[in-house]
């Protein structure tokens, strides 16, 4: 009977403490929703705003969002619809190309000449690049010295025609025809999409499948429950994932569902995900879940320093930002997508505005999130 009486107890104990955690979970996600609602209340023009915060060490995993589903629609958004998130697949790009040098398939010192093929060799040669001189690392730290086709007259091609389907060929003849070389490898850093065109096609090379199939395979989706991560048009929608939100930018009259999204699709941009699960593959890669070696994985926050002595805050893939009073590392996209990982806190964040013309709010949003976290962190 003494038995069946302490375990009554322990019982009960157990359950009044995890109805206890509950509640407190549920407040913090209260203050976290009431938070995320007075900015929307304040910032209509925004349309939609969403949040994945992940702190798994804090037990805490909380998904929010405000606002409408589209632009004159009386629908509110679900919080786990997915959207592009644009210049954020380059941290993926880099973390892929990470993942082969850990399999022993390439190093990022590697020259780039014979890691492409003869037509884009010839292609960037013709127009005085030397690629026997630029580096992989040179590539994912935007340092190669090569000139970007993503400009004003991209956005005018574009707008011009939104239902062309894009080709990376395409693209990549217009870096040539649009600008010449900024210089010689690691002499100035120029943040450039075509750089990451090059290097999906290295992957390509390397790894012998589609670069979203590499990406899909190496870093490792199933394994990390990323049923919602895709890039539109090279792969199907899965099944289960919900509609992309309208994603919007009010000065060129875009709506992303109106576009042919090729033209940002072949790693300098292109996946389309949730907040959620873009959190939870940031978290996942800094701690060690996706590239296992350490010595490999400290080579995303690493910058390459160029001759000029400028420090650019950015490592492979990856911007280094102390914005917070903390470090973080992360990427933001075109559409008014960003994702931060905050070693100090053990938490990643990712906040997606659905105007990109009201982008700057997603500083405003991390900033207001994380001192209510470091709240609620110390209170616990």
């Amino acid at each position: 009977m003494k038995i069946v009486a302490f375990l009554f107890l322990a019982l009960s104990f157990f359950a009044c403490k995890t109805e206890a955690q509950d509640n407190s979970v549920k407040q913090e996600e209260n203050v976290f929703q009431a938070l995320l609602d007075s900015i929307y209340k304040a910032n209509p023009a925004s349309v939609g705003l969403m949040v994945h915060i992940e702190s798994p060490s804090n037990n805490f995993s909380w998904t929010g969002c405000a606002g409408k589903a589209e632009k004159n629609s009386a629908e509110a958004l679900q919080c786990d619809q997915p959207a592009l998130i644009a210049s954020n697949i380059k941290t993926y790009v880099a973390a892929t190309i990470l993942r082969l040098q850990e399999l022993g398939k390439l190093s990022i010192h590697d020259t780039i000449a014979h890691r492409l093929s003869a037509e884009t060799l010839a292609l960037f040669e013709e127009d005085g690049y030397n690629f026997h001189e630029i580096q992989i690392k040179h590539l994912l730290s935007h340092t190669s010295g090569i000139e970007d086709y993503a400009n004003d007259t991209y956005l005018q091609m574009i707008d011009s025609n939104i239902q062309h389907r894009w080709t990376r060929e395409e693209q990549l003849k217009l870096a040539v025809q649009l600008g010449d070389p900024l210089g010689a490898a690691q002499d100035v850093f120029s943040y450039a999409d075509a750089n990451y065109l090059l290097a999906t096609e290295i992957i390509e090379q390397v790894y012998g499948q589609p670069f979203y199939t590499a990406m899909r395979e190496l870093l490792q989706y199933s394994d990390l429950a990323l049923e919602h991560t895709w890039i539109p048009i090279l792969e199907d929608k899965p099944s289960a994932t919900k509609e992309r939100v309208h994603q919007y930018w009010d000065e060129m009259n875009w709506d992303s569902q109106e576009h042919d999204i090729s033209w940002d699709l072949y790693g300098g941009g292109g996946i389309a995900t949730t907040t959620e699960e873009l959190a939870k593959f940031i978290y996942a890669l800094f701690n060690g879940s996706i590239i296992k070696e350490d010595s490999i994985l400290q080579l995303l926050s690493k910058p390459v320093p160029t001759h000029d002595g400028v420090d650019n805050h950015y490592g492979l893939g990856l911007s280094l930002n102390d914005d917070y009073g903390m470090q973080a590392y992360g990427h933001g996209g075109f559409w008014g997508t960003v994702v931060l990982y905050f070693p100090e806190l053990e938490t990643s964040i990712s906040v997606f505005v659905l105007e990109k013309d009201q982008a700057g709010l997603r500083k405003d949003i991390m900033g207001l999130i994380l001192q209510q976290l470091k709240k609620e962190i110390k209170s616990n």
